[in-house]
């Protein structure tokens, strides 16, 4: 009776978990407001704006979806058929045996297997966050199971990003102009810019050009600590590491403000080092670049739309 009561439960959580399903999947493909940042409730990744994003959604919602979800249901039919046949009403003999060699060997082979179907897609899109576009490498965007389909222009613009203690400094390398971005405390975001997210508004955001590969070199101070350089919209993820420089790239297909996060533990004020990033239409930008070859930053920003 006990196991009767059991399995009828869990009938009911299936077949809800069944009947909620087509809604988490419509209220996943839903139009998501263009914010930059992870909207209250959403638990699903950030809307790519990037090939290399792209790629990461499409690795995720397929082939990892489908692998976790695939075990989910054997591992969960394995208990239940367990729990029915072998307990102790309908087996009050338990075998003797402790081995099965064929059973052994499925579930140390099947895992090596499947782990090795997840790493084929899986290193191509790693190596497409690491390996700086040169206009003739094609990058595999929303077909992870391709040799690359996407053509990624090369770089027209290079920035440095250097973790401080607790800010991120930012250069045009090319150009020599450089500032520092600090986070924004709650007076100051609320008297200046209200609209921007706690935590996550910068007195200075990065300006970027829309549709432009940018080569993003990362490094941190040298008497610092470690930090990494992540913006979940672009999909890009990197370690600042004291005297190393690191790179990857990124190239928005969309104009707005971008938010990420030191997503390493660096120290008391880990939580409070954001990094934004503004892309501006290609004219803006070169307005922009005008007004800062003084080395005025709020000049700079002057040229663009205010932030609210």
């Amino acid at each position: 009776m006990v196991i009767g009561q059991f399995l009828k439960k869990v009938g009911a959580v299936v077949a809800a978990a069944v009947a909620l399903a087509p809604a988490i999947a419509l209220a996943q493909d839903a139009p998501v407001e263009p914010t930059g940042y992870a909207a209250p409730g959403q638990i699903h990744l950030q809307r790519s704006v990037t090939p290399v994003m792209d790629s990461i959604v499409s690795f995720h919602d397929g082939i990892l979806m489908w692998t976790i979800s695939l075990i989910v249901v054997f591992v969960l039919a394995l208990l239940l058929w367990m729990a029915f046949r072998f307990n102790a009403k309908r087996n009050p003999t338990p075998a003797s045996f402790t081995h099965n060699t064929m059973v052994e060997v499925v579930w140390t082979v099947l895992p090596i297997i499947i782990l090795i179907v997840i790493a084929i897609p899986s290193f191509g899109v790693l190596s497409d966050q690491l390996t700086v576009p040169d206009g003739e490498r094609k990058y595999l965007g929303s077909n992870i199971f391709s040799f690359g389909e996407v053509d990624v222009p090369a770089p027209e613009l290079t920035v440095k990003a250097t973790g401080q203690q607790w800010y991120w400094d930012y250069q045009y390398v090319d150009q020599g102009l450089e500032f520092s971005s600090l986070m924004l405390q709650e007076d100051d975001r609320t008297a200046t810019k209200p609209a921007q997210p706690r935590l996550l508004a910068v007195d200075s955001e990065l300006v970027v050009p829309v549709d432009t590969t940018v080569r993003l070199q990362v490094t941190a101070d040298p008497q610092g600590v470690i930090h990494a350089f992540a913006v979940p919209s672009f999909g890009i993820k990197i370690d600042a590491v004291p005297g190393r420089l690191n790179e990857t790239w990124f190239n928005s297909r969309e104009t707005g403000i971008f938010y990420g996060q030191c997503s390493e533990l660096c120290g008391k004020d880990h939580a409070f080092m954001p990094i934004a990033v503004r892309v501006v239409t290609k004219e803006e930008f070169a307005t922009y670049m005008a007004a800062f070859e003084g080395g005025d930053y709020t000049a700079a920003n002057a040229t663009l739309a205010a932030v609210q």
